[in-house]
């Protein structure tokens, strides 16, 4: 029973030494929740430490459900990436929907309406058709999903690598504004205020979607675990969102929290951890859509497009009167309490007694002291060999480079996205970065998001700083300042040595670059157990980053070149092969190092672009390491077909 809840036998221990006695079943399906590596960082907490989360434009860093930075003019930009990788490789269609709505709820639960989606994938080889298939279903369902809640998808990457084979990546970003005083965070208030669930009614979809599947690694068991990946409703989104922002506008609530992974467990008890208090829930009121659902399944459900929500019983009036404007359910469930601890009842008969502490402070965390792999050496002892390359016809190379998938246009996928609703977009997908004008006002904000799990597989450190090196010459390609940063840390097992190093080294260099160049970290996400029968996938930590443009006139535009203007390469390390798509793609090997990471010459170079653009010197500029050129043969799921 506690093995098949992913506990191990000291953890059951300290559990038992926490509560004084043995748990029930339900308590102990909680604990395999809350003290999942989804859900409690076990592994990454501490290494997650390492990060820089402040700054004079951090609004509010980790620990809510999104970052926000000061933007100007009293409004911020709140912003956060997460992963869902392991429903997308068991449902591709149902995973990247519910990743796009749970990524939107995670902003519009702070006050941010939403204004942006970005998305990172990665997939086997095009010329896989199993891969082809979870390409086709995972746009499809980031489309559906995001067209159908009225938020544009403006910007991201795809790439295609047969170490992705066994275990795709599918990493979604949401971006939203408000003004500062409308921030909100996830609080319960004092003892007495009302907790009530607002939205969907909760079924059996998604139940240890958090602690079984998403913390462990995908087996043929799990690939058949359909009733695990949760059901999205956009429409239903739509009327919450609209919903909670008027809550929010409204003064009608205190704190509300988005029910994601571990659904009403983890919703209700962080609510009350952050605020220092108790609360008291009774499952018999959680309206469900299924009939004979015990307390357990109640409190595991990860059933989407739901919200927790904390009211005062004066304003208990409003709550519902808004709710009904925007036929949504609303239900009254239970109440805070000053006494610490996380109850349960169904009905009068108690079901969990666990105080809050144990729950979410009490979660074990992991310190694992590893070597460097010794498969690193033999990577990055490659060096090319004098005369290497002769007899190799140079335009022969270049069209199969740019005729792989990785590097052709991405233009299928971006056309199933609506880019322009909203009517904010200047700059959408095909360009380095995607750019936003803020409505009343000059300024536009610049998006990106960026990786490279080949350079973090041949050089871990380097790797990371690299990938946020890029993100933000993204910026500079298009004149914005970067902000801050969210980041998405996709890694195998932590429990594997070679994993953990790689997921130890790749914090350091993300910790240097984003000191480097003025980019604390303000949320982000880890997903570990990236793994399947074909091994781990490459360490893949994703970067999304949001800068600033003061005058939106002056951007820089991608295709702004005329016949007779001087080309320039500013900054860079000249010519480099290692670990480069050149020796993947076109010779047929990952080696090498990649280019060293000069983070002070990345930050003298992104103020240069600017201050050039500023001096109206830049008609059109791109980033160098860009692997998506607009003129390059589109890829599409038809690929190799």
């Amino acid at each position: 029973m506690v093995e098949a809840h992913g506990i191990t036998p000291a953890e059951y221990q300290r559990i038992v030494d926490l509560l004084g006695r043995e748990p029930n079943v339900t308590e102990l399906g909680v604990f395999s929740l809350m003290w999942s590596e989804h859900c409690g960082y076990k592994y990454s907490r501490a290494r997650l430490a390492e990060l820089p989360t402040e700054g004079p434009q951090v609004v509010q860093g980790p620990g809510e459900n999104a970052g926000a930075v000061d933007v100007g003019e009293g409004l911020a930009v709140v912003f956060k990436m997460e992963s869902h990788n392991h429903p997308s490789a068991v449902e591709p269609y149902q995973g990247a929907a519910t990743g796009v709505g749970g990524i939107l709820r995670d902003v519009f639960t702070m006050g941010a309406r939403p204004i942006a989606l970005l998305d990172s994938l990665r997939f086997g080889e095009l010329s896989d058709p199993h891969a082809r298939y979870l390409f086709r279903n995972v746009v499809r369902g980031i489309g559906d999903y995001g067209n159908c809640v009225g938020v544009p998808t403006v910007g991201g990457e795809v790439v295609f690598d047969d170490a992705y084979r066994g275990n795709p990546l599918v990493n979604a970003m949401c971006v939203g504004l408000l003004r500062h005083d409308e921030l909100t965070k996830g609080a319960t208030g004092a003892p007495g205020n009302g907790v009530y669930v607002l939205g969907a009614s909760t079924g059996r979809d998604g139940i240890h979607g958090a602690s079984l599947l998403a913390s462990s690694e995908l087996s043929d068991d799990t690939l058949e675990s359909r009733p695990t990946v949760q059901v999205g409703d956009p429409f239903s989104e739509k009327l919450l969102l609209e919903a909670t922002l008027e809550l929010i506008e409204r003064d009608a609530v205190i704190g509300i929290q988005d029910m994601g992974a571990a659904g009403l467990t983890s919703s209700s008890s962080e609510m009350a951890s952050r605020s220092g208090t108790g609360i008291a829930i009774d499952v018999a009121r959680v309206p469900r859509r299924e009939p004979a659902m015990p307390p357990y399944e109640v409190l595991l459900s990860e059933s989407q497009e739901r919200m927790l929500v904390v009211a005062d019983d004066a304003k208990e009036p409003l709550l519902m009167e808004i709710a009904e404007k925007w036929d949504l359910p609303c239900t009254r469930i239970g109440e805070v309490t000053g006494d610490g601890t996380w109850r349960v009842v169904e009905d009068e008969v108690e079901v969990c007694s666990i105080p809050v502490a144990a729950l979410v402070d009490e979660v074990p965390k992991y310190v694992r002291e590893v070597g460097r792999p010794a498969y690193l050496d033999e990577v990055q002892a490659w060096e090319p060999e004098e005369g290497w390359l002769a007899g190799r016809d140079p335009l022969d190379d270049l069209a199969t480079l740019l005729a792989a998938p990785t590097i052709a246009c991405k233009r299928w996928a971006w056309e199933q996205y609506d880019h322009h609703v909203q009517t904010n977009t200047v700059l959408g997908p095909g360009a380095d970065a995607a750019v936003l004008r803020l409505r009343g006002t000059r300024r536009g904000i610049a998006l990106t998001v960026d990786g490279n799990g080949r350079w973090v597989w041949c050089d871990p450190r380097t790797g990371g700083a690299l990938a946020v090196a890029e993100a933000a010459r993204n910026l500079a390609a298009v004149g914005a300042k970067p902000l801050a940063v969210t980041d998405c840390l996709n890694f195998g097992n932590p429990e594997k040595d070679r994993v953990y190093y790689q997921f130890v080294e790749a914090i350091r260099g993300i910790a240097e670059a984003c000191r480097a160049l003025g980019t604390p970290v303000v949320s982000g996400n880890v997903s570990f157990y990236n793994e399947s029968s074909t091994g781990a996938v490459h360490p893949t930590p994703t970067i999304g980053m949001v800068g600033i443009l003061e005058d939106l006139e002056k951007r820089i535009r991608p295709d702004g070149a005329l016949p007779g203007d001087i080309l320039v390469e500013l900054g860079g390390t000249g010519a480099h092969l290692g670990a480069s798509s050149f020796l993947k793609e076109v010779v047929g090997t990952v080696a090498g190092r990649p280019p060293a990471a000069d983070l002070e010459a990345e930050a003298a170079a992104g103020d240069a672009v600017r201050a050039l653009s500023a001096a109206g010197l830049v008609r059109a500029a791109r980033e160098r390491a860009s692997s998506s050129p607009s003129s390059a043969r589109p890829a599409s799921p038809d690929d190799g077909a």
